[in-house]
């Protein structure tokens, strides 16, 4: 057998697995029933966000934190900002006794978000009384920008989720905001993009995930037992690690210490989408560097006796895939070249073997177009956009697809290069996205917040809710920690999310 004819052989078996493999996550997808609803008031509740310069950001979603949540308790942790966040969580905390700040001073500080949320845990099992029932107790993390949708802890505390006790984390769905008014086409385009991806493609990957029993926490809008964050900790040292995919990683050891994750369609968490390709690139370049840091997990999954094989297959696939795109980066050029010039040197030229090989046409639109553009298309009829608006939407889909092979070049290069470290995200008001006005009214609440704590008032803020009591009984005045502890900076991500 040629080495061409070997090529092409791999070539039908990448398209194959994948094609099944699509089909495989759509079936559910379109299946899929309301998830149940549970009583929340059965859990303690503590969300953990961690920031890095989010003054942007953050007083307005602590603010909508406490107004929809007023039973939950605030875990901001300051990463080291070089802004007024630190400022504007200190007032918050001083003005309500649920909000904690977190303070991380260098040099651990801007380690890794796993290193920033492991202190917040720290903080949180040093602040619970000795006779609290950690099993009850649910931490929920949520990015600085994130907008947890009010009916979120109500489905996480149903009876098949928290409620059963094999479960140790559960995940929301991710949804985009809006692109900000006067937003560029592109910029609505690419927000679009970015929504369809989490709330179709990722989304039906979850509902698979929910049959083989190996779904996957993100970044925003996780949720975890308390005791099984403990579990992992007395296993492996820390609950979260130093993979750029941190958020993954734990799914890794939720699975690995005998827990079931469940993914909820129906809780949604909101956060913003990037606004340019740069920085849609280097935001995707690292979670694609992350998922192949996991790779090493394998072995240890397989050998498992708390990892069903569907999951094994499932997340064997899914690991893997990085690896099956840069082969295929090389192989699919080779395979269609070197058809083309077989058939110009059967039929006389090119233009002849085209005509008389018009059936790959339908076949490429059939295996390489639809399994993406069909994403798009589902989207588009899910936000309510006519049927030619839907499809071209679906083509556009197919182009942003394509992207990946972008992510997962530079992957491979960083990991080569030993680039371990990222850039922080931009928020859209950094990236003159926002408006001068909304950046102004933002800055305003914060500043008469901040101001009220340095005048001494103890006023509430006018847009704070009324604080409630937490399960544990009250605590008062402002929760600060400053976290020194000895970390690896050499081999850690420096910054989060």
């Amino acid at each position: 057998m040629s080495a061409y004819v070997q090529l092409q052989a791999l070539a039908f078996v990448l398209l194959t697995v994948f094609l099944a493999y699509v089909a495989t996550i759509l079936v559910p997808y379109l299946r899929r029933r309301p998830d149940e609803i549970g009583n929340a008031g059965a859990y303690s509740w503590h969300v953990f966000v961690p920031c890095r310069n989010e003054e942007a950001v953050i007083g307005d979603s602590i603010r909508r934190l406490r107004q929809r949540f007023p039973q939950a308790h605030a875990w901001i942790i300051d990463d080291a900002s070089d802004d007024a966040t630190a400022a504007i969580i200190t007032a918050a905390a001083e003005l309500d006794d649920h909000v904690h700040l977190v303070a991380r001073t260098f040099p651990e500080a801007q380690t890794g978000k796993g290193d920033a949320l492991n202190a917040a845990y720290r903080q949180l099992l040093s602040w619970l009384p000795a006779d609290a029932d950690h099993d009850s107790v649910i931490v929920t993390v949520v990015d600085a920008d994130g907008d947890l949708a009010a009916e979120a802890l109500q489905i996480v505390a149903s009876e098949n989720v928290f409620g059963d006790p094999v479960v140790g984390a559960a995940q929301c769905q991710v949804q985009m905001f809006a692109a900000p008014v006067g937003a560029s086409w592109f910029v609505r385009l690419l927000r679009h993009l970015q929504d369809a991806e989490f709330r179709t493609t990722i989304a039906a990957m979850q509902m698979l995930r929910r049959h083989t029993v190996s779904v996957g926490l993100g970044g925003n809008g996780q949720f975890s037992r308390l005791s099984a964050l403990e579990v992992i900790g007395a296993q492996a040292g820390d609950p979260w690690h130093g993979s750029l995919l941190e958020d993954y990683e734990l799914s890794l050891h939720m699975m690995l210490a005998g827990y079931e994750i469940r993914y909820v369609h129906d809780a949604v968490v909101a956060q913003e989408g990037v606004a340019t390709l740069p920085a849609l690139v280097r935001q995707r370049t690292r979670w694609c560097q992350g998922g192949i840091q996991c790779l090493r997990y394998l072995r240890e999954v397989a050998n498992s006796p708390h990892v069903t094989p569907a999951a094994t297959v499932e997340m064997t696939y899914f690991l893997t895939t990085p690896v099956q795109t840069l082969i295929g980066i090389v192989v699919w050029p080779i395979v269609l070249v070197g058809m083309a010039v077989h058939g110009a040197m059967t039929f006389g030229g090119l233009w002849p073997w085209m005509v008389a090989s018009w059936w790959l046409l339908p076949l490429v639109l059939l295996t390489g177009i639809a399994p993406f553009a069909t994403w798009g298309v589902l989207y588009g009829r899910e936000v309510g956009w006519n049927l030619p608006t839907a499809l071209g939407f679906g083509l556009a889909y197919w182009v942003y697809s394509y992207l990946t092979q972008i992510y997962v070049l530079n992957a491979f290069r960083r990991l080569l290069t030993g680039q371990n470290g990222w850039v922080k995200t931009r928020r859209l008001s950094e990236s003159g996205y926002v408006s001068a006005t909304q950046i102004a009214d933002t800055q305003a609440r914060d500043a008469v917040l901040v101001g009220a704590v340095a005048g001494g008032s103890v006023l509430p803020h006018p847009d704070r809710a009324p604080t409630a009591r937490g399960s544990f009984g009250p605590r008062t005045g402002a929760h600060t920690t400053t976290h020194t502890r000895t970390s690896t900076a050499s081999n850690r991500p420096g910054g989060t999310r």
